[in-house]
């Protein structure tokens, strides 16, 4: 890392992401299990593609973790063929449904510390260290910071990273700096997605500018 990242540079990128952009209200799900999916389906593709994903899955009555469990491979691949992967993340989301079931469902899940219902979620095959944050800070509402593709090019950009560090150790220096808050790591990661989708016009009051106009 360039150089240590500091809570003062961390709330002042926060900060202009807030002024550009406004609160996000991000995740968009009605449950807290839709969110666990989307997370799912949202590995390597845009969200459009996952909404279409999703839309299929409530249109056919699938999404529902008895349900998946019980539907078929192909079936489940089909509805969710918008998300792309879709053979793969068919398994991944059966995988993740055969966890909550096994582990007695949300409600049981809730009563985990956080380390260890991070640690479980990295068990699932499938489940990687950013879906498992996705799913520990949206659907659990744990105070754990999500390290994303979009994350590393903005700080990158900020020359506050390299862009190439361990997913971990990123991970541990927002969540020391910034202390422990649910809110504000939401409405962070929301921001720093809706950032990366703004393209820059390169003009007076371009909000992709007002973020990464003046370095730190």
């Amino acid at each position: 890392m360039k150089a240590q990242l500091k809570r003062k540079q961390l709330l002042t990128v926060y900060q202009r992401l807030l002024e550009a952009y406004g609160a996000q209200n991000w995740w968009p799900a009605d449950s807290s299990f839709e969110v666990m999916v989307g997370a799912v389906l949202t590995q390597n593709t845009a969200w459009s593609n996952v909404e279409k994903a999703i839309k299929n899955l409530k249109h056919a009555d699938y999404l529902s973790l008895d349900k998946i469990l019980a539907s078929s491979d192909d079936d489940l691949a089909q509805l969710i063929r918008p998300s792309g992967y879709f053979n793969i993340k068919a398994k991944r989301l059966k995988n993740l449904c055969q966890w909550l079931m096994e582990n007695g469902g949300e409600s049981r899940l809730a009563e985990f510390d956080t380390a260890t219902l991070r640690s479980s979620l990295l068990n699932v095959n499938g489940v990687g260290a950013e879906t498992a944050d996705d799913i520990l800070l949206y659907a659990f509402e744990r105070p754990v910071f999500v390290i994303d593709a979009y994350t590393r090019r903005l700080f990158t950009k900020l020359s506050l990273i390299e862009g190439n560090e361990p997913y971990e150790q990123l991970r541990q220096v927002f969540e020391i700096e910034l202390e422990a808050d649910v809110s504000l790591f939401n409405q962070y990661h929301a921001l720093i997605v809706r950032h990366a989708k703004e393209k820059c016009l390169k003009s007076l009051d371009c909000r992709h500018c007002q973020v990464e106009g003046c370095k730190l």
